[in-house]
C-alpha cells in the first residue's frame, strides 16, 4: 500500500472550504500530505479538518473567477512548504436557466473559473513541476456533463467538456516530464451547487431513479479516486476522466 502514502507531498487544492474540495482535501491530509486551500470564504473547519490528521494547512482566500490570483498562489505555497506535487483543480461554480435566455454574464463568469482559470492553473503548477524536476500530479474537476449535455446549463456543459478535452491534451504534451493530468467526473453529488435540485421533489426522484446506487453522492466518495490519482499507485494514468457516479453514465 506505499504506492498510495503522500507522506512528504505538498497538495494545492482549490474551493478546499466545503463540499467537494473540503472532502478531498481530508482524503490527502489522510494520507499524508500537507494541504494549501483555496477559496473565497473561510476555511477554518476545513484548517481544523486536515490538522486533526496531523498533517500542515495552509489557507488562501483568492477569487478564482479571475487568473490573477494564480501564481501568487504557487509563489506562496513554496515559500511556506518549498515545494508543490499535487494541483486539485476543484472551483467552479454553475449557472442555471433555459439557453433561449442565457445571458453572456452567466456564460462568462461559468467560463472564467470553470475552463480558463483550470488551464491557467495547470499551467503555472507544470511550470514549478519543471523548475522542481520532480514531474508531480494534477487532477481536474470534471462533470457528468464532460460527457452528456444536460439541459439549461449551455455555459457549465462547455466548460466541463473543456475541462476533459484540456485533460488529455496537458496530458499529451506534459507526459513525458513525468506530469500525470486526469480528471475526476463527479456523479450527482450532494453539495451547494446541486441544493437547488434536491429541493426539487420531483427533479430530485428522477436522478435518483436513474443512480443504480440510489443515492446522492457524498465528498468522502472521491477521497479514494483523489489519493490514487495523486499518488504513485497510478504513475501510468494519463489524461484519464475516471467517472465516481454511482452508475449514472452505466445506466
Amino acid at each position: 500500500m506505499n504506492s498510495f502514502d503522500l507522506t512528504g507531498k505538498v497538495a494545492i487544492v482549490t474551493g478546499a472550504g466545503t463540499g467537494l474540495g473540503q472532502g478531498m482535501a481530508i482524503a490527502l491530509a489522510e494520507a499524508g500530505a500537507d494541504i494549501v486551500g483555496v477559496a473565497r470564504r473561510n476555511q477554518l473547519e476545513t484548517e481544523q479538518l486536515v490538522e486533526k490528521t496531523g498533517r500542515k494547512f495552509l489557507g488562501i482566500t483568492a477569487d478564482l473567477l479571475s487568473t490573477e490570483p494564480i501564481q501568487g498562489i504557487v509563489d506562496q505555497t513554496v515559500a511556506t512548504f518549498g515545494h508543490v506535487d499535487i494541483l486539485v483543480n476543484n472551483s467552479g461554480i454553475i449557472r442555471r436557466n433555459d439557453a433561449i435566455d442565457f445571458t453572456e454574464k452567466d456564460w462568462d463568469d461559468v467560463m472564467n473559473i470553470n475552463i480558463k482559470t483550470v488551464f491557467f492553473f495547470c499551467q503555472a503548477v507544470a511550470r514549478q513541476f519543471l523548475k522542481q524536476k520532480t514531474g508531480g500530479k494534477i487532477i481536474n474537476i470534471a462533470s457528468m456533463l464532460s460527457f452528456q449535455g444536460g439541459i439549461r446549463v449551455p455555459s457549465y456543459t462547455a466548460s466541463k467538456g473543456g475541462v476533459m478535452g484540456i485533460t488529455r491534451l496537458l496530458a499529451n504534451e506534459w507526459a513525458k516530464h513525468n506530469i500525470n493530468i486526469n480528471a475526476i467526473a463527479p456523479g450527482y453529488m450532494a453539495t451547494d451547487n446541486t441544493a437547488a435540485l434536491r429541493a426539487d421533489e420531483k427533479r430530485n426522484a428522477e436522478i435518483l431513479d436513474r443512480i443504480p446506487a440510489a443515492r446522492w453522492g457524498l465528498p468522502s466518495d472521491l477521497g479514494g479516486p483523489v489519493v490514487f490519482l495523486a499518488s504513485s499507485a497510478s504513475d501510468y494514468v494519463n489524461g484519464y476522466t475516471v467517472a465516481v457516479d454511482g452508475g449514472w453514465l452505466a445506466r
